[in-house]
């Protein structure tokens, strides 16, 4: 049991290691999101301008979690027992990038529901897209490069450099060309169950709020 114990506990610090960090990383531009787009105000202030700024920078950190299933690779390589590897890393490794990838569809969700409110609903589905573009960028910054959200203000130069570099390069271009359209045709489809799952709970609270009333 002990034996089996130490293994787990060595298996996540290897390969497993990353998901509390990673997932931090991707709440934040969750919790930016409510404040910037739910807030109902409609001015933009500099404080709203720079939250956003900070809201763009973090938000590939959300779907770069997609990218961790290296790990996941990794660890099933590695040659733990088939327990370790079916009732931990399997599950474990799935749930981060489920949910990592959730706070990115809601915090999109959460800026299209902003356009909405200014009556600007034309520009949410090219704006969607290019923030998909914009992540894409960043994905690959980030996995490649090694350039992690803070490095825009810390190394701003050197970020400039190697995204212009990448752009103008074909194949770092054709990466995240193909990471785009990824992240454009995921976001979609799980937009829509997102959605659907928001109207089935509300439909649910308003239920239960009538049947209170009736009470």
């Amino acid at each position: 049991m002990e034996s089996i114990l130490a293994d787990t506990f060595e298996a996540f610090n290897k390969y497993s290691g990353w998901i509390v960090w990673n997932l931090f990383l991707a709440f934040i531009p969750l919790i930016l999101s409510l404040w910037l787009f739910l807030r109902g105000s409609k001015t933009r202030s500099l404080l709203w301008w720079t939250v956003f700024i900070i809201y763009i920078a973090f938000l590939p950190n959300a779907p770069y979690l997609l990218t961790d299933i290296i790990h996941l690779i990794e660890a099933i390589r590695a040659n733990y027992s088939i327990w370790i590897t079916t009732l931990i890393f399997i599950p474990l490794h799935s749930l981060a990038i489920l949910v990592g990838w959730e706070f990115y569809v809601i915090s999109l969700i959460n800026q299209s529901h902003y356009f909405k409110q200014q009556g600007k609903r034309k520009f949410i589905f090219p704006t969607e897209l290019f923030t998909h573009f914009l992540c894409a960028i960043g994905i690959f910054l980030g996995r490649f490069r090694r350039f992690n959200s803070w490095d825009l203000v810390t190394k701003p130069d050197l970020l400039l450099t190697s995204t212009i570099e990448d752009l103008t390069t074909k194949k770092p271009l054709l990466v995240i060309l193909l990471t785009w359209i990824i992240l454009s045709v995921f976001y979609w489809l799980t937009k829509q169950i997102t959605l659907g799952m928001i109207l089935r709970m509300k439909m649910v609270f308003y239920r239960l709020d009538a049947q209170n009333n009736w009470k």
